[in-house]
């Protein structure tokens, strides 16, 4: 278990004496030590690999230095001390992103180069339990169904091609997630509880983009043009309202605080798009709007602070 520890103000406060702060001080220097050189070698790591792609650019270079990345991560990983784990973890980390898109790449940007790299990631995620491989997975299956981000002249855009879709999927991986978090061993939880967090948020993406403009549910995968049922956008704003405000209400209960927050945050951008396209941005709806806001933002925060004697659930 690692505690961070403010020893100059335990010092100050009387907690610690001196002589104890730095007994404390010398047990730290070992392994602060090896975490600098863990990144140092990371960092060089990360320069050959560059360096050997843009001597060699192409997918399959991407795929093969993918591979040996992550199998020599991987090993570092399980057959060293955990010492070392940092470095294991990057490289594995850096390994599995080039391998992923080298095959996309390889697919041609096609369903099957996404399924591949999910069970890659996923599969990679497991063997050295990462939980930011296992939330890459998320992205990843969101590619597969056509979701996307883009970025151009200062303007950033989110895709997501297929809303209902998205919502249905997303809400059904989120749930099963975290179902497995409660029935996998402790070291497993943080992986299943990511995954499953970063679903939700896919689901508020559906719910976000549908809002605004409906859907023609797999219109993305057909190539004919006949009329198909059609969603419209009221159909998503009333729906996403009644999920953030279900879901809210359980997590409150079961003191989700990752979970209340990030209905909170989707709750002010929903309000927020669907103020500003049904009222327009005036100046009267735009000072009533910065003052719910800020009502928000005031009842978030006394949520998140945790009373005196009482530990923060995550």
């Amino acid at each position: 278990m690692k505690i961070v520890l403010d020893l100059t103000k335990l010092v100050a406060d009387g907690k610690l004496t001196a002589a104890q702060a730095e007994e404390l001080q010398a047990l730290a220097k070992p392994g602060t030590s090896l975490l600098a050189i863990n990144i140092l070698m990371a960092f060089g790591v990360f320069a050959i690999a560059a360096g050997l792609l843009a001597l060699m650019p192409s997918v399959i270079t991407a795929i093969v230095l993918g591979a040996l990345l992550a199998g020599a991560g991987v090993a570092i990983s399980l057959g060293v001390s955990a010492q070392w784990s940092l470095l294991g973890t990057s490289i594995t980390i850096a390994g599995a992103l080039i391998a992923s898109a080298g095959t996309i790449g390889l697919c041609e940007v096609r369903w099957f180069g996404f399924a591949i790299a999910a069970v890659l990631l996923l599969g990679l995620a497991i063997v050295i339990r990462s939980a930011l491989l296992s939330a890459l997975t998320v992205l990843v299956l969101a590619g597969l169904l056509g979701s996307s981000t883009e970025y151009d002249a200062a303007t950033y855009f989110l895709i997501v091609q297929e809303p209902t879709i998205t919502i249905v999927v997303f809400s059904l991986l989120a749930l099963a997630a975290y179902l497995v978090s409660l029935r996998v061993p402790a070291d497993y939880e943080p992986l299943a509880i990511s995954f499953s967090r970063l679903s939700l948020v896919m689901v508020n993406f559906g719910f976000w983009i549908g809002s605004l403009w409906g859907d023609d549910p797999g219109h993305s995968w057909r190539s004919d043009y006949t009329p198909h049922p059609y969603v419209p956008d009221l159909v998503f704003v009333i729906g996403w309202a009644a999920v953030l405000v279900g879901v809210g209400i359980w997590a409150a209960r079961a003191n989700r605080r990752f979970v209340v927050n990030t209905v909170a945050a989707f709750g002010a951008i929903h309000f927020y798009t669907q103020w500003f396209e049904r009222l327009g941005a005036a100046p009267l709806t735009i000072a009533l709007a910065g003052v719910l806001v800020v009502a928000v933002a005031v009842a978030l925060w006394r949520y998140n602070t945790p009373s005196r004697g009482a530990p923060a659930a995550a």
